[in-house]
């Protein structure tokens, strides 16, 4: 449909905000760049109260002030809540004008979540008209939900499942591997025959876990909406890490055999074949514990570097200190673990975190003094940064709940249906 000039008017709640046609096809609310794909006056009524054609001015019977502020986040990029507006009301406003909670600042989102958790409240956006064009789209963002968020639907929670027991099989057919028993009979089958009776199906059993690995790594790159985002991404790092070493393993045995001396003395294969240890990892995407966990390391980054500079600070000085009193001062007669400062900082680490292996200890009176001002000391060092992690735990665990409570809405409807 054309409009009747370059520019039109949007008159919200009874307050009005004019734009050129240009910008308007490119905002981010899905409700206004729809306005120009309309063919007939009837068609913009789906989408506005009223229509002026003279005035080219549209009519949105909405809350004027949360549309002032969503204007603002279309200005500068940051979508806060209204003060002293309720933020379900709020929340309802983005929603009909094709926003998500996930374009709120972290702590106006975290306030949203909670206001909802507290109220059972859950809003889902209207569903948008599609064109043909748009179902192959709708089908990959569908598939990329059952791969990426086990939640979303019963497909990708059965996913997730067998993903989780192929994880599970992995890591008992690696332990397994290290034990006494499996190594010696590995090294007999090695001189006499190419496999025994049950180290093959071991052998397939690993081959399965490392094809299904790959397989849904393939089809989650496939299916991704950024693939540059999707290579950047830790975890699936972490997937490339734990798969690529088989590979590795497989094209050295078959470019030099599977009895060669390579074979026998790689440390560098050994090495490799001990990365699958990352499968552990993969357990990230499926359960909330280890999800609360990378998500709180990832916000309290600073609070783990004050520690880590706190530890190290105390490190210094005390094992200066314990390397003077208990060896400094007397070379000959003096406690030779502390005959260095590195030495002593193994010492100071295991006190102030207080393991104390007993592999080392001052025997002066002065070095038991100072150690026991390293154990006191540790603990309050310690005891200092741990509060803003602790609560940032909570914080970032009752986020993932609520969220994984939106997700398991959707799965009884599509259960349901």
């Amino acid at each position: 449909m054309k409009f009747g000039s370059s520019f039109c008017t949007l008159n919200v709640g009874g307050r009005r905000f004019s734009f050129s046609v240009e910008l308007m096809k490119r905002l981010p609310l899905s409700r206004l760049s729809r306005l120009h794909r309309c063919v007939s006056e009837s068609e913009l009524l789906e989408l506005c109260d009223d229509y002026d054609r003279d005035r080219n001015e549209f009519f949105f019977d909405r809350h004027s002030e949360a549309f002032s502020f969503i204007m603002l986040y279309v200005q500068h990029g940051k979508l806060r809540l209204v003060p002293h507006m309720c933020e379900l009301s709020f929340y309802n406003e983005m929603l009909y004008w094709g926003l998500e909670s996930s374009d709120l600042q972290p702590c106006c989102q975290r306030r949203l979540d909670d206001r909802m958790s507290d109220c059972f409240v859950h809003f889902f956006p209207e569903e948008e008209p599609r064109g043909p064009k748009e179902h192959r789209s709708r089908w990959l963002e569908r598939m990329r939900r059952t791969f990426e968020e086990p939640t979303s639907s019963l497909a990708a929670q059965i996913l997730a499942s067998v993903s989780v027991l192929f994880v599970i099989i992995s890591m008992v057919m690696l332990c397994a591997s290290t034990l006494p028993d499996w190594k010696a009979t590995e090294t007999l089958d090695q001189h006499r025959y190419p496999l025994s009776d049950w180290l093959l199906p071991c052998r397939i059993i690993e081959a399965v876990c490392i094809g299904w690995f790959t397989a849904e790594c393939i089809v989650r790159f496939l299916v991704s909406r950024d693939k540059c985002e999707f290579v950047r991404r830790p975890l699936n790092i972490i997937d490339l890490l734990a798969i690529t070493p088989y590979y590795i393993s497989v094209t050295v045995t078959i470019l030099t055999g599977e009895n060669s001396q390579l074979q026998r003395a790689g440390v560098t294969l050994r090495v490799l074949r001990i990365m699958r240890i990352f499968w552990v990892i993969k357990l990230a995407r499926h359960f909330l514990g280890l999800q609360t966990l990378g998500l709180t390391l990832r916000r309290c980054y600073r609070e783990m570097v004050m520690l880590l500079v706190f530890v190290c600070v105390a490190m210094a000085i005390f094992s200066a200190l314990a390397q003077l009193l208990e060896h400094g001062l007397d070379l000959e007669a003096g406690n030779q673990d502390y005959a260095s400062i590195p030495a002593a900082c193994w010492w100071v680490i295991i006190s102030m975190t207080t393991v104390g292996y007993g592999d080392m200890y001052p025997v002066t009176v002065a070095g038991r003094v100072l150690g026991g001002l390293c154990v006191v000391s540790g603990i309050v060092l310690l005891a200092l940064p741990i509060t803003f992690i602790y609560h940032s735990f909570v914080q970032c665990y009752h986020e993932l709940k609520v969220r994984s409570a939106r997700c398991s809405h959707t799965l009884s409807a599509d259960f349901i249906n």
